[in-house]
């Protein structure tokens, strides 16, 4: 197989597939009408680069023509009709999962036939035709589940047979699929469970299931618990219009599911074709399987059946060209941008910040806490967090020991809002002048500022940050208390903190799961939800209006952190493609470019301001990735190596040496400036 020119554009260089969930009209008992259906929506689906269509139950038929399935007449009709999918699409892209009934020695099977590009790859029988309730399938249909290792002839071929099949692309890695019909994913111990420990990472479900109220919700549970628990993307496809009405309706549903999480479905009771189609991500469920050690564990226990499942390969020639990206993708993906779901995760990771620091308090004889308050992001939430674990364990608010350091570069803005916040919250509060001390020491290291030369290097700016952590340590120790600390998830990815004697220490960390971009969030939600008085959440508000900076370097400007390292924004969306999936830069930045190219373009977070709503091109995303790969991989381990205990809070991941990241302290980025330096990204940015 040779290897494919590398065009960034495509979404078949990035480890995803189009997959397709298609229903339609069908014609009762009229195979020839229904393969022509098959093969227009076929057509349709090739147009748009959809490697996988798939098609309801018993779709060349009908599913609800009941002992018209035993009438060799319309059997015959089948496999002519077959016969006509099989060489329509000698010429078209998708492998087609499509539903028929099938003579196989002495009796009828309900099966699916997977072809492609002119010849027919596998079938697969219904494994648990029902018998209940308003089903009775089993008058004329034989189960398929313990057809293993068989063969059957079809369309002029002998083609493997049996429930033990999968199917995989030689040329796009990772794309296995399996099929189960209808039924088969109703019941206990489904065949796709066994299939995804076998390999398969696409299931695909066939499925006649006529509509009653409250199933199609039934349908959504089954098909994304399946998702979630396989680590795979979960296809169904419904039967509607056209099947009897003569005791039942039908609303052909169709959906894709990925690790859980909806990627694409249509609207129920169409009046004609239809289809839910969706960019899987290889990428992640391989991924995710790779972490999940007790996936393959599973595979182990089960490998009396696992191991017997045979595998059918292809040849898919997908396109390598821009066909777009059908998926969502978060801007922020710390940061759902769903109301109710963003609400849910504020509320989740406030509480999970709060009941931890009590528990440590508690663990530790209930000492006073004492902390830095700057009047920035990251301190205020640390600080309400701290006010409201107080208020849980029953304790005053007093017994919080909130300082304000100024340096060199404080603003009186930042102070003020610290001070006003500090007064509202009733804590204990004071103000310590570091600029006295920190001229000491640079006098005392013979630093040029000394002498009165403006210079402003990192020394300069770690002497104050150190001595803001030496007086909290200093205070701690004098006053009986711990030394709260505020630095978030973002800025131990990218290292920007002071190491040691610094704002990379301290006794415990609530901040220290919470990226950088959530944190606004979560102070908006303490405001909305009502966790403090009125007085407090307006001073909280003015708080969130605040440029994010340092304030550690004297000038007319304030010092902005991501005029330095870059937005927030982009290294969040890096961190959490880094450190949850394990993602190349490569992709990143391609998905990158579809979140974040065009403002107008997706959903935004609730309550997110208009007037920062901005977009970045190809080459800014390319840039910060390259900053953000060399400051995570090749530099920043070792404060993370040696970062004090503190809660994990995202799914997305933590950053603790005892949890979700470890790596080596002396690391470096070849690997990941290698794999960005594979595409030239000066044509992708021309070419667009």
């Amino acid at each position: 197989m040779k290897e494919a020119p590398l065009n960034f554009w495509s979404l078949y260089q990035h480890g995803f597939a189009r997959i397709a969930a298609c229903t339609g009209h069908t014609v009762i008992a009229d195979p020839h009408a229904n393969a022509e259906a098959v093969l227009r929506q076929a057509r349709r689906c090739a147009d748009e680069g959809v490697a996988v269509a798939v098609y309801p139950e018993l779709g060349l038929t009908g599913y609800s023509i009941e002992d018209l399935l035993l009438q060799d007449a319309l059997l015959d009709r089948v496999e002519e009709a077959l016969e006509t999918v099989v060489a329509g699409s000698a010429e078209l892209l998708p492998v087609l999962v499509v539903g028929a009934p099938l003579r196989h020695r002495h009796r009828i099977y309900n099966c699916a036939v997977i072809i492609h590009r002119g010849r027919v790859l596998g079938v697969v029988p219904k494994s648990y035709p029902p018998n209940y309730r308003e089903f009775y399938e089993r008058r004329q249909i034989a189960d398929g589940h313990d057809e293993r290792g068989g063969s059957i002839r079809v369309a002029g071929a002998e083609v493997p047979f049996g429930v033990d099949l999968l199917f995989a692309a030689a040329d796009v890695p990772g794309l296995v699929l399996h099929t189960e019909i209808c039924e088969d994913m109703w019941v206990p111990v489904p065949p796709s469970a066994e299939a995804a420990l076998a390999g398969a990472t696409v299931l695909v479900n066939l499925s006649g299931s006529p509509i009653t109220v409250g199933r199609a919700e039934d349908r959504r549970l089954l098909c994304r618990s399946a998702s979630s628990r396989c680590l795979a993307a979960y296809v169904y496809a419904a039967a509607g219009l056209g099947e009897s009405t003569t005791d039942l309706s039908w609303d052909g549903q169709t959906m894709i599911y990925e690790n859980g999480v909806l990627l694409a479905e249509t609207d129920r009771f169409p009046l004609g074709d239809q289809y839910a189609v969706a960019d899987v991500d290889l990428d992640l469920l391989r991924q995710e399987r790779h972490r999940m050690g007790t996936f393959d564990d599973n595979r182990r226990a089960h490998a009396a059946r696992t191991g017997d499942f045979r595998t059918v390969s292809f040849e898919l020639d997908p396109p390598l060209t821009d066909l777009g990206l059908r998926r969502r993708v978060e801007r922020f993906p710390f940061v759902p941008a769903d109301p109710d779901r963003l609400a849910l995760d504020c509320y989740e990771a406030y509480n999970i910040q709060v009941a931890g620091l009590q528990q440590r308090l508690a663990a530790i004889g209930g000492p006073k806490v004492v902390i830095g308050v700057s009047g920035g992001l990251d301190s205020t939430h640390a600080l309400i967090v701290a006010a409201r674990a107080m208020d849980r364990a029953g304790r005053p608010r007093s017994d919080i020991l909130a300082f304000t350091l100024p340096g060199f570069a404080t603003s009186d803005h930042t102070k003020d809002n610290a001070h006003k916040l500090m007064r509202a919250l009733g804590v204990t509060a004071a103000e310590l002048d570091i600029t006295p001390t920190a001229r000491l020491m640079l006098q005392e290291i013979g630093h040029p500022f000394a002498s009165g030369e403006p210079v402003y290097d990192v020394t300069f700016e770690n002497v104050q940050a150190g001595l803001r952590t030496d007086y909290l340590f200093r205070l701690a120790n004098q006053r009986g208390g711990i030394v709260l600390g505020t630095g978030d998830l973002s800025e131990l990815a990218l290292g920007w903190s002071t190491y040691g004697v610094g704002d990379q220490m301290s006794h415990y960390n609530v901040n220290s799961g919470v990226p950088k971009t959530f944190i606004q969030h979560l102070i908006r939600w303490v405001i909305t939800s009502g966790q403090f008085d009125d007085e407090t959440g307006r001073i909280l508000a003015a708080i969130l209006d605040t440029e994010i900076s340092p304030e550690l370097v004297p000038g007319e400007e304030m010092q902005s952190t991501e005029s330095k390292i870059g937005p927030y924004a982009l290294h969040d969306f890096t961190l959490f493609q880094v450190l949850r999936y394990g993602f190349r830069p490569s992709k990143i930045a391609f998905l990158a470019w579809h979140a974040w190219h065009d403002p107008d373009a997706g959903a935004w977070p609730p309550g997110f301001p208009e007037a920062k709503r901005g977009a970045y091109d190809l080459a800014e995303i390319r840039h910060w990735l390259e900053v953000f790969c060399r400051r995570f991989f090749a530099f920043s381990q070792f404060k993370r190596s040696a970062m004090p205990n503190g809660p994990k809070v995202s799914a997305g991941g933590s950053l603790s040496p005892r949890g979700d990241w470890r790596a080596p302290s002396d690391g470096n980025a070849e690997a990941w400036l290698r794999d960005l330096a594979r595409f030239d990204f000066d044509a992708a940015s021309a070419g667009r």
